[in-house]
Order: structure tokens, then C-alpha cells, then sequence
């Protein structure tokens, strides 16, 4: 059965682009008005984070939203067959910065959001930086859709690792110098473990995972942020937020991740997984320790 679904992709993947836009295009309608997938979650978390858009505002950033996400899994079928001179083609990237701490001899833990398309971020930092990098994925249930993924996000080096599997496996990513990729802006399973701060100005937790991992092992953290330059073309960018982990008061990675995030988010609003429940947890005054936030707690 795997042959055939890769098969079948696979030609799929040799249609030229603009054919394939046109399927996403369609995919896009029908996800925004026939089958309405996730359009509560996703124009409530837009209402969340614009109160000061319009109605309509906000419904064309989640058209424009339907449109990114299926052009995301549109194109990451591309690259079942795409050439690595059509990747490069197609997107571009700041590696100075990371290669040169690499250089220094610390290792980095790199930061992103959930941005389209991160499929392309993965193959393009493979491609140029000075030591393969780990990338940490949630597990897809349909094993035939998985080992597909897989193959292609491993294409150019990439050490893949499952969300589950890394408690067990960390210790041997610690053992040398490394990268590790991490799309830091998932809720933690339970709130009272996630470290609180404002997200476009709700009360929000985020994992404590990646500030806690980078600050006991003196990580450099990187923040890589995603910008889509026209349909099928991305431009990605490195900022640091801290050379020396160790050195941060507890929260300020945290802070500091949150505030390149929400500015990343605000200069393309629909370029952002609004389809999950960012805002899913509500504040409460017993998780008063893990307020990390530099203004007052939320009464």
C-alpha cells in the first residue's frame, strides 16, 4: 500500500506549480466554506488576538489563512520530486549567524513558530548549515502519510526525532555539539506546568521545555522567523535572543521568544497555524508561580 500512495503522489508532485496552486486553490474553498474545517477555532483565535479588526477584517486573514495551509501541504508533495536547485530557487535564508556561533563552539537551540511553510525551512537549513541538525516532530497516526514525511524531511541531514520518543533520546543529542530545531509555541499538556505570559495580550503558557533545556545545557537560542515572499517563494531570518543561556533570569527566553513571535505573527497575520486552540487555557491564580510575564499578574 505505501508504494501506491507514494506513487501516486509522487506524480502528483511532477505537476508544474502553478497546476498545483490551482488544486490548493480549490482545496482552500472548500475547506473555508463546504467543509468549514476548524473555522470556529480559527476565527475565534482571531478574535482573540485582533479585537481591533473588523468582523470582516479578520475573515479575510482567515481566507488568506485556508489558502497558506493548503499551499503548505501542497507544496511539501512538491518535494517528493523537487531538485535541490528548484529549493534554493524558491527560498532563501540567514545561516551566517548560526554557523558562526557553531564556530564558537556552542551549540543552539533554534526557535520558530508554527509559520508556513516550515517543510521548506527544514530542507533549506539542512542545506547550509555546518552540522546536521535535530528536528523534533509530532508523530502523524497514518504510518504510510509518516514514512513519507519522514523521508523528505530527512532528505539533506536532518536528525529526525518524535515528540515522544525525546525524553529517551535526548541524552544522546546532549552528548556533542548540536542544533535543535524546535517550534516552541505549543501548549503544554497541562497548564500549571507552562510558563505564563501575555500573548497578544491574553494571559497564554507556553512550554517550559525549550527555555529550561537551553538554560541547563548554556545553549545559544536563535529565533528563525518565516516570511512569505510571494506564492511559493520564503524568506527565512535568524535573530539571537541570547549567546549565553545560562546567563538569563528564569522567564526572559521565554519573553524574549514570545516577543519575536507575536511580531512576526502581526507583520502577516494570515502566516500563522490558526487552526489550533493557541488560547485553549484560561488563568488561574494557583498558577501565580509560573508567571513569567514582567508586568503584574492578571488579578
Amino acid at each position: 500500500m505505501y508504494y501506491i500512495v507514494y506513487g501516486i503522489l509522487y506524480l502528483i508532485s511532477l505537476l508544474p506549480f502553478f497546476v498545483l496552486y490551482g488544486i490548493s486553490n480549490f482545496c482552500a474553498f472548500l475547506l473555508f466554506y463546504v467543509v468549514k474545517y476548524r473555522k470556529d477555532i480559527v476565527l475565534n483565535n482571531l478574535k482573540i488576538a485582533f479585537p481591533e479588526k473588523s468582523i470582516l477584517e479578520r475573515e479575510q486573514i482567515a481566507k488568506k489563512f485556508y489558502l497558506y495551509f493548503c499551499d503548505t501541504f501542497i507544496e511539501s508533495i512538491k518535494f517528493i520530486s523537487i531538485s535541490k536547485k528548484q529549493l534554493l530557487k524558491r527560498s532563501t535564508g540567514d545561516f551566517e549567524l548560526m554557523n558562526n556561533l557553531l564556530a564558537k563552539g556552542y551549540s543552539i537551540n533554534a526557535l520558530a513558530g508554527h509559520q508556513f511553510n516550515w517543510e521548506y525551512a527544514n530542507l533549506l537549513y539542512a542545506n547550509h548549515l555546518n552540522i546536521p541538525f535535530v528536528g523534533i516532530y509530532g508523530p502523524i497516526s497514518n504510518k504510510i502519510i509518516a514514512k513519507i514525511f519522514f523521508d523528505i524531511r530527512k532528505r539533506y541531514g536532518t536528525i529526525l526525532i518524535s515528540s515522544p520518543d525525546f525524553k529517551n533520546k535526548m541524552h544522546t543529542v546532549f552528548q556533542k555539539q548540536y542544533i535543535l530545531a524546535l517550534a516552541a509555541d505549543q501548549n503544554p499538556s497541562h497548564a500549571e506546568n507552562g510558563y505564563w505570559v501575555n500573548f497578544f495580550g491574553r494571559p497564554t503558557p507556553f512550554v517550559p521545555g525549550p527555555e529550561k533545556g537551553a538554560v541547563k545545557n548554556n545553549a545559544a537560542v536563535v529565533y528563525i522567523g518565516f516570511k512569505k515572499i510571494k506564492r511559493g517563494h520564503y524568506h527565512f531570518s535568524t535573530t539571537l535572543l541570547a549567546e549565553q543561556s545560562a546567563t538569563t533570569t528564569n522567564g526572559e527566553l521565554t519573553r524574549l521568544y514570545r516577543d519575536i513571535l507575536e511580531k512576526t505573527i502581526r507583520q502577516d497575520p494570515a502566516n500563522y497555524l490558526w487552526s489550533h486552540r493557541r488560547f485553549k487555557f484560561e488563568w488561574n491564580k494557583s498558577f501565580s508561580n509560573n508567571w513569567k510575564d514582567n508586568v503584574p499578574m492578571p488579578k
